[in-house]
């Protein structure tokens, strides 16, 4: 009798796993055709950046880890924006757009940000219940780097010096 039930539950324990390691992943597939609504009122699509390397950061105000890798972010996207290199980060759904508009403004966030006031991005990339989480996108439009928790920005770099004019060895 206990053999019976050991099985089922080493078979869910397995799935566990399997499910887990799986959302750890990169996924090699590219991300659903996305349009993000920035803050100054423009649209950017993921088609129309195809071709360089784009970092997609979810982020929140209110949001601890968030705020401590913003001077890394800034900095990865100031040395190699010129290169080629595009960031877009995403408020939460959650983020009241009055309150992102001026927390970006105070801190001076030189990259795009973006709303997600209806949850439409955050759904495109498969719900993102975390943040910080961030997306690292290919030339080729394949997500590299699927990132939960504050982004490790060295192994970033390695990733994205590779796609990047100039730079690539």
């Amino acid at each position: 009798m206990k053999r019976r039930l050991a099985l089922p539950a080493i078979l869910a324990v397995a799935a566990a796993i399997a499910v887990s390691v799986a959302l750890l992943l990169p996924s090699s597939a590219p991300p659903p055709e996305t349009e993000f609504t920035l803050l100054d009122g423009r649209q950017v699509t993921l088609r129309s950046l195809r071709g360089r390397p784009v970092l997609i950061s979810f982020w929140a105000t209110t949001c601890g880890p968030c705020v401590e890798e913003l001077p890394d972010l800034i900095q990865l996207y100031n040395a190699w924006h010129p290169l080629g290199f595009e960031l877009i980060a995403v408020a939460m759904p959650y983020d009241p757009p009055a309150l992102v508009q001026e927390f970006t403004q105070r801190r001076g966030l030189p990259y795009p940000v973006a709303l997600d006031v209806q949850g439409k991005l955050t759904s495109a990339f498969g719900g993102v219940p975390y943040v910080p989480a961030a997306f690292l996108i290919a030339p080729n439009g394949n997500i590299v780097l699927n990132s939960t928790g504050r982004l490790d920005t060295s192994k970033a770099r390695r990733i994205i010096e590779k796609y990047l004019k100039g730079t690539a060895s």
